[in-house]
């Protein structure tokens, strides 16, 4: 095990110190993902099931207030549905910054060979080229798999969101004694 600890090490300093950074965002973001995967999956549906059950307790109150009290719970389950969402995206969007900075560190580096040593040095230059580089592409591949991430879980908190929606309108028709399906 400290044989493979001594090789991440040495991979993520040889990408530089933005490596360390890129890799903070990345695995903040997907534990970020995951809580709100497992949140869909096991805490929304009963904060959900509240709500309708205090939407169920409004079955003698006027049509107005009903549609008001049902929008006002469909909003509660949105925010709940979204909420971190913005943080997940904002690091999605970090990444591809950091490796940005991680490449223009890495250039710095090679031009600050080349004007010790020259541009003849091959050797002294690569540790700037494998910065840059290694940046890039972690910045870059954190980005592109976090955008995928995202795109699904937006996707999840909107049908959960629909779905919460479309149970409290069939539960309107339900108390109004409107049958299912029929139009008004």
């Amino acid at each position: 095990m400290s044989g493979l600890w001594s090789e991440v090490r040495t991979f993520m300093d040889t990408g530089g110190p933005t490596l360390w950074w890129i890799f903070a965002a990345a695995l903040a973001l997907w534990i970020l993902a995951v809580e709100r995967g497992l949140f869909f999956l096991f805490g929304l549906p009963p904060e959900a099931k509240a709500r309708r059950e205090a939407y169920r307790g409004t079955s003698g109150w006027p049509a107005w207030r009903r549609l008001h009290q049902r929008r006002r719970l469909t909003s509660e389950v949105r925010l709940l549905a979204r909420q971190r969402l913005w943080l997940i995206r904002s690091l999605v969007a970090l990444c591809p910054l950091l490796g940005l900075l991680g490449t223009v560190l890495g250039m710095l580096e090679v031009f600050d060979v080349m004007s010790v040593a020259g541009n003849g040095n091959a050797r002294a230059m690569a540790a700037g080229v494998s910065q840059a580089t290694l940046s890039t592409l972690a910045g870059m591949g954190s980005a592109l798999s976090g955008l995928f991430v995202i795109q699904q879980l937006e996707r999840t908190a909107r049908a959960r969101v629909a779905f919460f929606r479309d149970d409290l309108t069939a539960l309107t028709d339900h108390l109004e004694g409107v049958p299912h399906g029929a139009t008004i």
